[in-house]
């Protein structure tokens, strides 16, 4: 609205909302044309149609006004340089890194990049599928392993799915032990160690040569270990073998560029972290973890891989060849609820690797262990022993006694330098690319007290020559190639750099070219102002194991966000350690189990999922050992409460608890939410409300107050973390005053309020810190009133697309009083039946309109679910609905038996540049029908760069490595 500035007040003129009015698409004109379409007066009147009365909040949010960006920005500021940033040699798997700034500015903080979905629809998505084949490319390279999939959320994550795809893999030993080396990073076991419990395998801890004296389905050994140690391991997995155990191996990638590679020594799975190559620290993540393993076990492998197929004019394309997405094909047979990766990070990684290329990267580890090794002959010079004279980067002082310990370590805080403390009487130190030889002097002056007084450049030229032993003997040595791939050697200078990484984002459609209408994942705006302090230095360069009074900023941010989320949510406590949707259900599942296990109630193992549900629902409830019983859905789409009931009556106090969504996977605001509740309190069960949907009730209802228990908390839809391309996310959960002394808690760095007994989840104690500044700044700048708008928004632009496509496609499912929630979903099962037109031939037509598809067959087969976020203004709405309609005029062409299907653009979409400027054009239907259907698309186009791609060849042809340049031309 105007404000006549002549008239205004100050406060009318400074206009404190401008962020919200960034942040929702349409104006109060369109708001109103909107409104008028759907013949209501106001977004009071439309909130009454949709949401039943007993849910709604009476009260505003107190979260305070809306500010804008500048001052939520200067607000973060000031919180942020409250962290320390010390010198780090504390490692545990993390450490500082150089990011190029070429990768800074053109992946990281671009939003071609982090805005882009899960590459679903491959056609559009063939740079990032590049991107992350070269990422396979490169752990396969340097894990010597025949397969690697396209990442996962962490480390620790990493080690614990190859654990339970080791006992699925194996078929001989029916042991139900698994190994642990006492040498892994101490957070890895603990998510290992929780993992396990649930699974009903027991963990013994042990050096790696009691291994082959075990009797274990599998076993993960650390390489280089926690504390430095290197040894080969060939003849322990060899025997390890011979009593069939499967054998992991966790890894550092920077060590395996000088050091034999754990697939020459006979693993079966290499897991690890990616987050010194290029990724900052950033208190904990995001980071990629990788997952290698044996071609054999390609079944059984958690996450995603990508493939090389052909499109149907026989292009090189790729295409995620196999997602498992085993939680939604086994649903509670799964072993693994893990629906995601860590796209964005991946790529920095590999993009790190590309721009340094294999003699650049050579030459980063020899110098990381060339100063580890003046380190520790430094040491030992001055009279210090070492546990271990073979290492990499990280080496472990004996001191002989905890006073020493202490006297070292504070002396080091003295000088801002963190090291580890090692047991009772040792310091670990490890070393990263960001060391430098003045770095080295400091350091060896912390241990001697003073001055060292030694000439470290002879001693470095001492090194040189041989004169001392070699801390990496010559049978670890890395005598094989690695990165051997054109891609890995042709992008050195920033010039070459810069143009590969465009080349590959101008192959994608992400939100910075159109919307993306993916029901049930909330591709909302990402706002600039949002993203930028996530590569601030104050958050970005802080090792997760810091001592927290380093971290006084994250810690205020930490305690603010989650401040924020229990108003937003109506829950008591908040955890932010899962990193993920799925960790967050696995969070909250856990923590209903251990509320059960102190009441002694142990006879409650059953998870009641109503058919609608996400995958993930029942395989995280089988990952926590319940039971899987499901409830019916009534034809309107809601739980069947009769049928629910029924179950409550069959079971009784065996239930736990009911996952649900709300508003549900169908759409709509469920009538009979709140006796569904109080039917499963009645017998004393917990109700986990999936919070996928969250973003359809900020402000004006709250789960916690209507009858839930729990709930996860998708950051990356609801509070505007970015997809970026399939990861990051972040899964915090909310919970009730009963249910909050059961979150989970972290060995190495205590969560306050925690208890480390209650397990933990993810690899840091805070999942992935460092973007959680996203979140902050986003209900920082939208406030109480722009929350609710945000949610009201949603819900109005779903029912204007809805509104506007109903007498084309038909709605299958709405609320009583006809309306929709967030989403909707097209019922395409007539028309499939009259002209033979499928959801993938819409989603492929979509392309060449600029569009990327709906949420294809969920929740249920031939549907399309459309969710076109509050982000989204009424002309980019009616764009989409242009494009809608205009296909559904192609397939009554169809029906009218005007052309053949196989003659339609329908089922030759996408279009490509390639195929409209051939001499020959084989299609009945002109070039401008195929490619510019709509005339928007005279102003701006995006090509997809494949035609429509074989599926079936990349099944039959499997192959997840890195073709020739050739081929892609």
């Amino acid at each position: 609205m105007s404000v006549d500035f002549r008239s205004a007040s100050l406060s009318q003129l400074a206009h404190p909302e401008a962020f919200i009015h960034r942040h929702i698409g349409p104006d109060s004109e369109q708001t109103q044309a909107m409104l008028a379409q759907l013949g209501v007066n106001s977004l009071s009147e439309l909130m009454d149609k949709c949401l039943p009365t007993q849910i709604r909040s009476s009260e505003p949010l107190e979260l305070g006004a809306p500010t804008t960006e500048h001052q939520a920005l200067a607000e973060l500021k000031s919180i942020a340089a409250k962290n320390k940033r010390f010198k780090s040699y504390i490692g545990m798997g993390y450490y500082d890194t150089q990011v190029p700034p070429v990768i800074v500015r053109n992946v990281l903080e671009n939003p071609g990049w982090y805005t882009a979905y899960t590459p679903y629809q491959p056609e559009i998505a063939q740079g990032r599928l590049e991107a992350l084949l070269n990422f396979q490319q490169m752990i396969m390279d340097l894990t010597g392993m025949e397969m690697a999939n396209a990442s996962m959320l962490d480390e620790g994550t990493a080690a614990a799915e190859a654990m339970t795809m080791c006992k699925r893999q194996n078929k001989r030993n029916k042991s139900d032990v698994f190994f642990v080396d006492v040498d892994t990073h101490p957070q890895t076991l603990a998510v290992v160690e929780t993992r396990a419990r649930y699974f009903g395998f027991e963990i013994i801890v042990g050096q790696p040569e009691d291994l082959p004296n075990t009797d274990c389905f599998g076993a993960l050994l650390q390489h280089p270990g926690s504390t430095g140690r290197l040894q080969d391991l060939t003849a322990i997995i060899e025997q390890a073998h011979a009593k069939q155990t499967l054998v992991t191996v966790a890894t550092d990638l920077m060590a395996l560029m000088l050091l034999k590679s754990p697939g020459q020594m006979g693993a079966d799975v290499v897991v690890g972290s990616n987050q010194r190559f290029g990724v900052p620290m950033g208190f904990g993540g995001p980071h990629a973890g990788f997952f290698a393993f044996r071609e054999a076990y390609k079944r059984s492998a958690p996450g995603r891989i990508i493939g090389v197929s052909v499109d149907k004019r026989g292009k090189t394309a790729l295409r995620m060849a196999m997602q498992t997405r085993e939680q939604h094909i086994r649903r509670e047979k799964a072993n693994s609820n893990i629906c995601t990766s860590q796209v964005l990070l991946a790529v920095i990684s590999v993009c790190y690797a590309i721009y340094h290329g294999p003699e650049g990267l050579k030459r980063i580890a020899e110098r990381i262990h060339r100063l580890t090794r003046l380190v520790a002959e430094g040491l030992k010079i001055k009279g210090f022993e070492l546990a271990y004279n073979q290492y990499f980067d990280t080496v472990t002082v004996k001191l002989g006694s905890e006073k020493k310990q202490n006297g070292i370590f504070q002396a080091a805080l003295t000088h801002e330098i963190n090291v580890r403390k090692v047991g009772e009487d040792s310091i670990g130190i490890s070393l990263d690319e960001t060391t430098t030889l003045e770095d080295i002097n400091l350091l060896l002056n912390v241990f001697c007290a003073g001055d060292h007084a030694l000439d470290l450049p002879a001693l470095d030229a001492d090194l040189a020559r041989g004169d001392f032993p070699d801390a990496i003997p010559m049978p670890l040595e890395r005598q094989d190639a690695v990165l051997t791939h054109p891609v890995f050697n042709s992008y050195h200078s920033e010039t070459d750099m810069l143009r590969y990484l465009r080349r590959l984002e101008g192959r994608d459609i992400a939100l910075n070219h159109s919307m993306i209408p993916l029901g049930s994942c909330t591709m909302k705006l990402n706002a600039t102002a949002e993203m930028i302090p996530v590569t601030w230095p104050e958050f970005s360069q802080l090792h997760p194991f810091a001592p927290i009074d380093q971290a006084q900023g994250y810690r205020q941010l930490f305690e603010e966000l989650e401040q924020m989320l229990r108003t937003c949510t109506g829950y008591d406590a908040i955890s932010l350690q899962p990193n993920a949707g799925s960790q967050g259900e696995y969070a909250g599942l856990v923590a209903i189990s251990k509320y059960f296990e102190s009441r002694g109630e142990h006879e409650r193992d059953i998870c009641l999922i109503p058919a609608s549900a996400h995958g993930t629902n029942p395989a995280s409830a089988q990952m926590v050992g319940m039971k899987v019983v499901v409830v019916a859905c009534d034809k309107q789409g809601n739980v069947d409460l009769r049928d629910l009931e029924a179950k409550i009556a069959q079971h009784g106090e065996r239930i736990a608890c009911i996952m649900i969504t709300y508003p549900s996977t169908h759409g709509v605001f469920e009538e009979g939410v709140t006796q569904l509740c109080e039917m499963i309190h009645a017998i004393g069960a917990q109700v986990y409300l999936d919070g996928a949907n969250m973003n359809a009730l900020v402000g004006l209802a709250a789960p916690g107050k209507f009858g839930s228990d729990v709930s996860h908390l998708n950051l990356h839809k609801t509070f505007c973390i970015p997809h970026g391309g399939g990861g990051p996310g972040m899964g915090p959960i909310g919970v009730g005053e009963h249910l909050a002394p059961f979150l989970p808690g972290h060995p190495v760095q205590g969560v306050p309020g925690t208890d480390p007994a209650n397990g933990t989840i993810s690899a840091a104690p805070w999942g992935s810190a460092s973007i959680l500044p996203i979140s902050w700044m986003y209900i920082k700048m939208m406030g109480a009133q722009g929350m609710r708008q945000a949610s009201e928004y949603a819900i109005l632009n779903a029912n204007y697309v809805a509104s506007k496509l109903a007498d084309h496609y038909p709605i299958l499912y709405k609320g009583s009083q006809g309306f929709v929630a967030h989403e909707c979903l097209l019922d395409l099962r007539p028309m499939k039946e009259s002209s033979g037109v499928t959801e993938e031939d819409i989603a492929k037509r979509l392309m060449d309109f600029g569009f990327h598809a709906p949420t294809m067959s969920f929740p249920v087969a031939g549907t399309l679910m459309i969710e076109p976020t509050e982000s989204e203004s009424k002309p980019e709405l009616d764009r989409f609905i242009g494009a809608m309609i205009a296909i559904r005029q192609e397939i009554a062409q169809l029906e009218g038996g005007e052309v053949t299907l196989e003659e339609s653009p329908l089922r030759n979409a996408p279009h490509t540049q390639d195929e409209v400027l051939e001499a020959e054009w084989p299609h009945p239907y002109t070039r401008e029908t195929a490619a510019r259907p709509a005339p928007w698309l005279k102003e701006h186009k995006v090509w997809p760069t494949v035609n429509r791609i074989d599926n079936v060849y990349g099944d039959r042809n499997l192959v997840c490595s890195c073709p020739s340049i050739e081929e892609y031309q």
